[in-house]
């Protein structure tokens, strides 16, 4: 599973001109399905992103995770991060999880998430979205499961 995460001032998303999920300072973070991820690999995704320290402690350094930060956590599903751009003009997604798993696994994402913080609000998967951010550095990061 791939996360890009980004610390954010703000973030929200919207489908069809209604906002469904709005946060303030945390993390936005797009959420990436391929073929060989599995429910663990959801899991350490979860493990990863709650504890990847990129908010600033008292000396101004990285070295505070979101949890400690007190912040928030927008999670949006984007299967484009699977996709393959080393060749053409035009991106291959051969490797992107089916629909059918892509969202379970997005789904089992989120529900990890919850189990770990009340401050989750999340993206529809499949839905035309449109996300706003203020992305606070910038401060972004490509992790994987």
């Amino acid at each position: 599973m791939i996360a890009l995460l980004q610390r954010v001032s703000a973030a929200s998303v919207s489908v069809g001109g209604n906002r469904i999920a709005a946060i303030g300072p945390g993390l936005l973070a797009l959420i990436g399905v391929v073929k060989q991820d599995v429910d663990r690999d959801a899991h350490r995704l979860v493990e990863r992103m709650l504890g990847y320290r990129i908010f600033s402690d008292e000396h101004g350094r990285m070295n505070r995770n979101v949890l400690q930060a007190q912040g928030s956590v927008l999670l949006v599903p984007q299967f484009t991060l699977a996709a393959d751009t080393r060749k053409g003009m035009r991106p291959s997604f051969s490797s992107a999880a089916a629909p059918e798993k892509g969202s379970a696994l997005f789904d089992a994402v989120v529900d990890i998430m919850r189990r770990q913080t009340s401050r989750v609000q999340s993206g529809c998967f499949g839905a035309d979205m449109q996300v706003e951010l203020v992305n606070d550095g910038p401060v972004t990061f490509w992790l994987e499961s």
